[in-house]
């Protein structure tokens, strides 16, 4: 039986959500806070649903009544809250109920696995506790394991600093009505304060320990753009190098300082971006946490989401004695010996060898890797003759790269598509297996700009070209948006005019086709 998109059983108040995502009401009067010993405002920080499963989705939400407090206001003491899963919006066909324990060691923050839903089915979910009630969130469940599918809509996107613009981008998010998001790193930015390009500045100093990194991102939770996204369709997250620091490497960080300090700021900012996002992953163990998974959305598409930060090896072509100095990394290299070894890595190899097993595995129609940034191999050419490569993306790796790229064509993976962020730009690229570089494309990459992210750089267009991209484009933000189904898929690039206002307008800026059976792109328009 085929099962088509999934819609909200009635209909779904998308203004109420633009217009502030359907502020927190009170069920109960304010003397019910008195009695739980709870202030009011509890949900300031808004509430989101993540990872979909058949029969599951994770909710979430973290009490803040002062939200810019490292504790969020909270006392040391658990609360327990209130979930509710409903068929409609007014929550008069609650289907799943239950109770969560907000702790302290958590930032009084829950991810609820709701369960026993039905699949492919769109639901409206709350919070309750001492007396309020959070905003209403919209989430939807994965279609059944292998059933087929009409289609599936999704947005992805990356790079939201939030001192360099406001997040219009999503506003149009939510009136595209997606299945599903996807944010592919860069939620946060970790630096200190800067005027610079600034149209509001962070809300604290360079966050260094656990406190600091709540803080900063209760400044990004708290703008109500970004919540009316997490309220209108559920998330799939992986994170890139700012939510911890700026190109850091494993145990690195982009100035090789003392690996121990580093990986007790790891541990911070990992436990953070936990407390704060939709995430079915286990809680973090200290500067671990597994986050590669994958996602299925029936017999149409699987998501293979990877993370390239926390397993990486060094950077290559380095200095020889620099990370003994504690010295800066070099970010652009030239060719070297160490650039081709076979043993570096960008994924580690347990997430490898998982990802091959996936990839063997995989049964869907369409298999996207969801990960960090641009694959395809780009180089900065000079006058002389010297070339340049960045060192902290794949192009700094490409033995690693190449052996995806080789799993696909061994595997006979069908469809596979590399989906990225990273570089404040969009892109679009054939990708080639690089046993056969002459030969037809195996796959497709699509980079999709930045929320909000700035890349003032003249020579990524003028380059496009020579590094085998088919569209580039940095001077404009926004993001993409894929619908898919049995036949093909169309990839859109919408650009803000202006992210620096919260009013800003959108239109498509480039427009891709994908035949099924054929890999490669097409590219339909440029605006």
């Amino acid at each position: 039986m085929t099962q088509t998109r999934p819609t909200a059983p009635l209909a779904y108040s998308r203004r109420a959500v633009m217009g502030g995502a359907l502020a927190a009401g009170t069920l109960f009067s304010i003397g019910a806070h008195a009695a739980a010993g709870l202030p009011p405002g509890l949900f300031t920080l808004g509430v989101a649903s993540g990872d979909p499963e058949p029969e599951s989705v994770i909710l979430w939400t973290r009490l803040a009544p002062q939200p810019m407090a490292p504790d969020g206001g909270m006392t040391s003491a658990p609360v327990d809250l209130r979930w509710e899963v409903s068929e409609d919006e007014r929550f008069s066909r609650i289907v799943r109920s239950g109770v969560a324990r907000a702790e302290a060691r958590w930032g009084h923050s829950v991810h609820v696995e709701a369960g026993g839903l039905r699949p492919g089915r769109a639901y409206f979910y709350r919070f309750i506790a001492g007396g309020d009630a959070s905003p209403v969130g919209r989430t939807r469940t994965a279609p059944a394991r292998g059933a087929a599918v009409d289609r599936l809509r999704l947005c992805f996107a990356s790079c939201q600093k939030y001192e360099v613009g406001f997040y219009a981008a999503w506003r149009h998010v939510v009136e595209e009505d997606p299945d599903l998001i996807l944010f592919l790193g860069d939620y946060i930015y970790e630096g200190a304060p800067n005027k610079k390009d600034a149209v509001r500045l962070h809300r604290n100093s360079e966050p260094m320990d656990l406190a600091g990194y709540r803080v900063r991102y209760a400044t990004y939770k708290l703008d109500p753009l970004l919540q009316a996204a997490h309220h209108a369709a559920p998330w799939a997250l992986t994170w890139d190098d700012h939510e911890v620091a700026n190109d850091y490497a494993g145990a690195l960080d982009q100035g090789n300082g003392n690996p121990a300090a580093f990986l007790r700021r790891r541990a911070a900012a990992y436990q953070a971006y936990y407390e704060h996002q939709p995430l079915r992953a286990r809680p973090p163990r200290g500067a671990d946490m597994r986050l590669y998974r994958t996602l299925d959305w029936g017999s149409l598409a699987q998501f293979q989401i990877v993370d390239d930060r926390q397993y990486r090896g060094p950077h290559a072509c380095q200095p020889e004695g620099l990370i003994e100095a504690h010295q800066p990394y070099h970010s652009r290299i030239g060719n070297c010996a160490d650039l081709y070894t076979p043993y570096r890595t960008m994924l580690g190899a347990a997430q490898e060898r998982w990802l091959d097993e996936r990839l063997g595995k995989s049964t869907a129609q369409w298999n996207l890797l969801t990960q960090q940034t641009l694959m395809r191999q780009t180089v900065q050419h000079y006058e002389d003759g010297a070339a340049e490569y960045s060192a902290d993306n794949w192009s700094g790796y490409p033995a690693a790269r190449d052996r995806i790229f080789r799993r696909w064509a061994e595997a006979g993976t069908s469809n596979p598509l590399a989906l990225g962020g990273d570089i404040h730009a969009f892109a679009a690229a054939d990708i080639h297996n690089p046993d056969r570089p002459d030969d037809a494309p195996i796959a497709a990459e699509f980079v999709g700009g930045s929320i909000t992210s700035l890349r003032p750089d003249p020579d990524f267009k003028r380059l496009a070209a020579t590094n085998g991209l088919a569209f580039a484009e940095n001077d404009v933000r926004g993001y993409g948006r894929i619908d898919i189904d049995a036949r093909g898929a169309a990839v859109t690039y919408r650009g803000l005019a202006d992210a620096r206002r919260e009013d800003s307008g959108i239109a498509d800026i480039a427009r891709f086709s994908l035949e099924a059976g054929k890999p490669g792109l097409h590219v339909e328009s440029v605006g």
